[in-house]
């Protein structure tokens, strides 16, 4: 059993959002403000992120044993029927729940996982240098972020509009990289493996990359074989691998879609 640290806010139906690897349920904040309006939003710390503790250790942090955690904390929270998106490892962890649960609706903003066989090599390298950095840097990286031009070098890998967003924003977004507990074996977990079986999901499923996504590139780590052939395909325009701080009207509006039930799926 594994309590997982998590944030609650606005009335509606559940929405429950996973963060990616490396990352918070404060990843979440510039479009919780929007999404609260209709949702009770639920931004939860994945184990060994955030505020969360990690896995036992006789536990390797696969997707599917943090997506099994996830569920097992929904559940004693009491959350019923609810909507879920991920982004980034949090896509793969939700395509790992919605096998295992009925879901409302998925939503899947640059899921990793959709590569052919293990993670590439680009985007072990790109993870890992940014974790290195964040580790070994973390005053010089904070003292950065001040400005607008050491957001776009420090953050421009994984956003899509880094100056954009707050200073403070930035400072959450580095601290959480480096603290995270989980970061290294989670990644190990992930590296030799790849999303399956997911053709059977029956929970309607929209799917959007950045545009500026420069951590899962089209060719490497975009194969839909594994996903419903009724997934929609929505846009996410001038945003990055984390799109949240790009454009947070627009992501909370592709989330918001996501979860309006009859639209015509494409492939």
């Amino acid at each position: 059993m594994t309590d997982l640290a998590f944030t609650r806010t606005g009335r509606g139906e559940p929405l429950v959002l996973v963060h990616g690897i490396g990352g918070s349920k404060a990843t979440w904040q510039p479009v919780v403000v929007h999404l609260a309006e209709r949702f009770d939003v639920i931004a939860v710390d994945l184990p060994g992120f955030g505020d969360s503790p990690e896995l036992p250790a006789t536990v390797e942090p696969t997707p599917a044993a943090l997506a099994a955690a996830l569920l097992e904390f929904l559940d004693r929270l009491g959350v019923g029927p609810f909507h879920i998106a991920g982004n980034s490892l949090g896509g793969w962890v939700v395509l790992e729940l919605a096998r295992i649960r009925e879901v409302r609706t998925v939503t899947l903003l640059s899921p990793a996982g959709l590569w052919r066989g293990g993670a590439p090599l680009y985007c072990r390298i790109s993870l890992g240098a940014s974790r290195w950095m964040a580790r070994r840097a973390t005053r010089l990286l904070l003292w950065a972020v001040a400005t607008a031009v050491g957001r776009t070098v420090t953050l421009a890998q994984t956003h899509g509009r880094p100056w954009a967003m707050s200073a403070d924003y930035a400072r959450t977004s580095v601290r959480a990289l480096a603290k995270c507990t989980g970061f290294e074996a989670t990644m190990r977990a992930t590296n030799t493996r790849r999303f399956l079986d997911g053709t059977g999901i029956a929970a309607p499923m929209t799917l959007a990359f950045g545009s500026r996504d420069m951590i899962l590139l089209p060719r490497q780590s975009r194969h839909l074989d594994q996903l419903p052939g009724t997934v929609r395909i929505d846009a996410l325009p001038r945003c990055g691998h984390v799109p949240m701080a790009d454009d947070p009207p627009v992501v909370a509006g592709v989330i918001t879609r996501g979860t309006q039930a009859g639209f015509e799926a494409t492939r």
